[in-house]
């Protein structure tokens, strides 16, 4: 039987949503042209359509285990390439002007990488794909810190999330978007319990709330990582 939760939402979407935005769809229908990719994890808890309001069409998203870009491999083999391909169809295809990599507080995945968990099947999927996270620990083990400490697993997920910024200046056709001015990257933060967003400041690495103490939004040409 199909999910009962699904079937009611859509028949909300059915009497509320669609006709309201029924010119919007049939223009979608001929395509799509959003102007940010965001790639983030695939927890239920945090929703890009939910966090940041938008309609169809308006973001192109990705979504896997800790919101993980891989860095750009040799795809002669036979190897399949899930994150990358949709990488490569938002950048080349679709021509976005911004790629936002958001995670976001209390990750599993990341917590699975930093403290170390057991398989939970015999292929070992999520310990495979979380390793991706070892150059980010690296880092982090580097600067003189290690999981014994308080709030570690906050800093390896920022730390990851630049560590995916950097392995999408791996990509040849990321790379030379951005060194044309044509695409910008960005880094943010979600706090699940709080509902704050946080952006990487791509200077100094640090993140900062979006919205500051008093109430003004941050300069957002501050926020580019251009590199």
């Amino acid at each position: 039987m199909f999910p009962e939760v699904l079937t009611e939402g859509y028949k909300t979407f059915l009497g509320e949503r669609l006709p309201n935005e029924r010119r919007k769809y049939e223009a979608l229908g001929a395509g799509q042209q959003p102007e940010v990719l965001l790639i983030g994890c695939c927890d239920s808890r945090v929703a890009p359509e939910v966090i940041f309001d938008t309609g169809p069409g308006q973001i192109f998203t990705i979504r896997n285990v800790a919101n993980i870009v891989p860095p750009a491999e040799d795809n002669k083999g036979e190897s399949h390439h899930g994150t990358s391909s949709a990488l490569e169809f938002a950048v080349v295809a679709l021509k976005v002007k911004h790629i936002v990599v958001m995670g976001h507080a209390t990750c599993g995945g990341i917590k699975a990488a930093g403290m170390g968990s057991d398989p939970l099947s015999s292929g070992n999927y999520i310990g495979n794909w979380v390793s991706l996270v070892e150059p980010a620990k690296r880092k982090l083990a580097d600067a003189g810190d290690h999981k014994d400490k308080e709030g570690y697993l906050t800093r390896l997920e920022y730390a990851m999330i630049g560590q995916s910024l950097e392995n999408l200046m791996t990509f040849d056709f990321v790379r030379k978007a951005v060194e044309a001015g044509e695409l910008h990257l960005h880094g943010a933060h979600f706090g699940i319990a709080t509902g704050e967003l946080r952006v990487r400041d791509p200077k100094t690495g640090e993140f900062q709330s979006v919205v500051a103490r008093d109430g003004q939004s941050l300069n957002p040409s501050a926020l580019i990582h251009c590199s």
